[in-house]
């Protein structure tokens, strides 16, 4: 997908999160270990609410923000999609699993702190603040979930 402004961005995330929850829902049932099939599962349909909530911002938000040129955003290192559209979390580990989702989280809030700091109008930092706000309080309720998890 090119992204161009930043509706193409927020589609772009959206779509992140729906492919993230396909291929940990495909890789919970082929996950031989208990443990982590749970996890896949719960984290699946955590990144299935996320992606209805970014959705929501793409409904509500400013649309002199949303149609807004990104001229910044090739300049930061992408987010590693493989990561998001394949079962390979099948042959991980609870802890594995754990890394790599945390991993995809900070790497989508890197990305809006990047682009934070370059916004030209304060209708798209406030955008950008706010998607980052989304993602940092999903990851960290995310994070107490799987502590929990652990914990059993």
């Amino acid at each position: 997908m090119e992204i161009k402004t930043f509706e193409d961005l927020i589609d772009w995330t959206r779509q992140l999160h729906a492919y993230l929850a396909q291929s940990l829902h495909q890789s919970a049932a082929l996950n031989a270990d208990e443990r982590a099939s749970a996890l896949l599962d719960y984290v699946s349909s955590h990144e299935a609410k996320l992606e209805q909530a970014v959705a929501e911002f793409e409904k509500q938000a400013d649309s002199k923000a949303m149609k807004t040129r990104l001229y910044d955003y090739a300049n930061h290192k992408p987010i590693k999609s493989h990561r998001t559209c394949d079962t390979h979390y099948a042959d991980l580990d609870f802890e594995g699993i754990e890394r790599e989702i945390f991993d995809f989280h900070d790497q989508v809030m890197d990305l809006y702190d990047a682009l934070i700091g370059k916004a030209e109008i304060p209708e798209a930092k406030t955008l950008l603040e706010d998607l980052r706000s989304l993602e940092e309080h999903e990851a960290m309720r995310l994070a107490r979930q799987i502590g929990r998890m652990d914990d059993v």
